[in-house]
């Protein structure tokens, strides 16, 4: 299986990004796959590495999304990043993260990322499925509002897509054409919280299912944090594999 590290031209730069994608001469599914706050690293090579191999297999995309402020690793990480340590660095990446979420930076991305998969030899034509991880959760939803023509399928896992956000969740919703699923993780949302972000969903029409995995902290899915169970990964896979599944391969 082809795995590459590339470089996206956007209208702000040059964004680093990690593919893979089934070596069998066949154009695939495209998959646009944000990392979690901590970015690309070895976790989310498997992870994507994972995907393309995946049922029918799928070209998957993981952009370097901070690419303003610095090349990878934005951050010097640990090969295992434990509770104690995740304060810190956070730290350090949040004002990046704030100023990406401002200002359309993100949404200009997105498109770039877009048009990069539609002009692949390996993509199929049609629409692609776009995943996130914590923070990529949020700029997945986002990627799908302001291109809802461009993506069939949304996927957020302990992802901050909540009720009530600055910008008006209705706004951002609403043009939303995807098929989306939401696995928050039991530590982020109440009951009562998924119960009105399921309204919000529900009000602006998004098909969708959204809904807490058991006995989970944030960053259940990843295996280099003290976050990880391997429980709510195998349900991530599950809800994932689905997913995109009727939406992309089923059409």
């Amino acid at each position: 299986m082809p795995s590459k590290t590339l470089r996206i031209v956007t209208a702000d730069g040059e964004s680093e990004a990690f593919a893979a994608f089934p070596d069998d001469g066949e154009r695939h599914p495209a998959v646009l796959l944000y990392p979690d706050a901590f970015g690309l690293r070895p976790v989310l090579e498997e992870m994507v590495r994972e995907l393309a191999l995946a049922g029918h297999g799928y070209y998957v995309l993981a952009p370097h999304f901070l690419y303003r402020d610095g090349p990878v690793p934005l951050v010097e990480l640990p090969a295992h990043i434990g509770e104690e340590a995740r304060p810190e660095i956070l730290g350090k990446l949040m004002p990046s993260i704030e100023a990406h979420l401002g200002g359309g930076q993100a949404e200009r991305d997105a498109g770039a990322y877009l048009q990069f998969l539609a002009a692949q030899p390996e993509v199929a034509a049609g629409p692609v499925g776009v995943v996130g991880y914590c923070i990529g959760g949020l700029l997945a939803v986002r990627t799908a509002s302001a291109y809802p023509e461009r993506v069939a399928a949304v996927a957020g896992f302990h992802s901050p897509v909540v009720a009530g956000g600055p910008d008006g969740l209705h706004g951002l919703l609403s043009p939303i054409r995807a098929e989306v699923h939401l696995g928050h993780a039991a530590s982020d949302l109440t009951p009562e919280a998924l119960g009105e972000l399921n309204r919000a969903l529900d009000a602006a029409g998004v098909r969708h299912t959204s809904e807490i995995y058991p006995g989970t902290v944030h960053g259940y899915t990843m295996r280099d944090t003290d976050a990880f169970d391997p429980v709510g990964l195998a349900r991530h896979w599950d809800r994932l594999l689905s997913l995109l599944g009727r939406t992309l391969v089923s059409g």
